[in-house]
């Protein structure tokens, strides 16, 4: 097959576009497209300050490239959740590749342990929590990525969701048509009262395969490993499900979350966003007087028979006046 703008020999097949590229165009039309979904849905303003959480695989590696070089001041946060063992060593590969990029991007990286913050792993917050580690880890990461960027000064939050993301979590949510949390999914989620910053996902159009594709043609070195405790994740299952729905019908993706997001503000005025009030611990914001990050240092300080000193305690900061704003990130 010949690339579709210089007709050489493709080095890309896209059948959801029906067309193909070489390696110079591909990635020609990758950042094309990029910068048309940045502007479409307002993502930044001149002068924005970007944190993002990378992870070391290819999505946010490749983001956070993309953002530097729309001349974004953009840092990198690795939230360290002590995944791994000796024959595969997880989070410290995951760490490695995020060093690697700071170094050739020359901009900072931050790393947050989650053994540090909360006094236990994210596998051994599965026994102490009884959850599923996923639900630990997404918690602890919400948490922490919000802080930090509140902290750090940052206008933007931005993570690596690409389209495959996307519509596994739809789908999931449709199944059981919970009208807060598709009401709320969005490529941009907006900063509403002081304490929730501004979160962004500028890949959610493209491809699980199409971010592959441009990792690899730019030569940008990323983890290859998954997660070992995904495996058999109700998520994978939804994607592996659109993708043999995507070899049948090529685009079945894109349309799925196009019409979506075309008609997501009926979901949104069936469900307006709950308002929040302040955590009485660490002052984030919640739906609880006690958010769900604390209670976890709770039952974390519980499991290690340190209730009588008190669990560890979070960052505090002085909350402002309570305003409307979305579901919160602690609980």
């Amino acid at each position: 097959m010949k690339c579709r703008i210089c007709r050489k020999k493709a080095a890309v097949k896209l059948p959801s576009h029906n067309t193909a590229f070489c390696k110079e165009d591909y990635l020609w039309w990758f950042q094309k497209n990029f910068r048309r979904t940045v502007k479409r849905f307002r993502m930044f303003k001149a002068g924005d300050r970007v944190l993002v959480g990378v992870s070391g695989g290819k999505d946010s590696l490749a983001l956070w490239r993309l953002l530097v070089e729309i001349d974004l001041e953009a840092d990198g946060l690795y939230i360290a959740q002590g995944i791994g063992h000796d024959e595969l060593p997880y989070s410290d590969l995951g760490e490695d590749a995020c060093r690697e990029m700071a170094g050739k991007l020359g901009r900072p990286l931050k790393v947050v342990r989650v053994l540090a913050e909360t006094g236990a792993s994210v596998p051994e917050l599965e026994g102490i929590l009884r959850r599923k580690i996923c639900s630990s880890c997404g918690l602890t990461k919400r948490y922490l990525m919000n802080r930090e960027a509140l902290e750090g000064g940052y206008d933007v939050l931005a993570t690596g969701h690409n389209l495959d993301d996307e519509i596994a979590m739809l789908f999931a949510n449709v199944l059981t048509w919970d009208l807060q949390r598709l009401a709320h999914q969005s490529p941009v989620s907006p900063q509403r009262g002081p304490k929730l910053i501004k979160k962004v996902k500028p890949l959610c159009h493209f491809s699980e395969r199409e971010v592959l594709a441009y990792t690899m043609l730019s030569g940008i070195r990323t983890m290859r490993e998954d997660c070992p405790h995904a495996r058999g994740a109700t998520s994978i299952k939804h994607k592996e499900l659109f993708s043999r729905l995507e070899r049948d019908s090529p685009g079945s993706k894109r349309r799925f979350y196009k019409e979506f997001l075309r008609n997501r503000e009926i979901f949104e005025q069936a469900k307006p966003p709950a308002e929040l009030a302040y955590c009485h611990r660490c002052a984030m914001p919640t739906t609880n007087e006690v958010c769900s990050y604390c209670r976890l240092l709770h039952r974390v300080a519980a499991s290690k028979e340190e209730v009588h000193d008190g669990p560890p305690k979070p960052r505090k900061i002085e909350p402002e006046p309570a305003s409307p704003a979305p579901s919160g990130l602690c609980g």
